[in-house]
């Protein structure tokens, strides 16, 4: 999951660092992660992993950070299996 992430993030994210240079903890915002640009990554992630965020997971700290986005993930594909 990390490495889909993380090639998503490459993909879309616009960061004016590479990712391959950002710890999984560090803030995706400080390193340069736009609103839009967010969004964007969340499409991707939905179309790489079959989901869809609910509202309630549509926050900036769900995408804060690699770790952050990971755990969403997970807990939306918990949520599925579990329904």
């Amino acid at each position: 999951m990390n490495e889909t992430i993380r090639e998503l993030l490459a993909r879309v994210g616009g960061l004016p660092v590479a990712v391959t240079e950002l710890e999984d903890a560090a803030d995706l915002y400080a390193a340069g992660l736009s609103s839009f640009a967010s969004v964007q990554l969340m499409l991707a992630i939905e179309e790489a992993f079959d989901i869809e965020f609910p509202d309630s997971l549509l926050n900036r700290k769900s995408f804060a950070s690699i770790s952050a986005i990971e755990q969403t993930v997970a807990q939306i594909l918990k949520a599925r299996e579990a329904a």
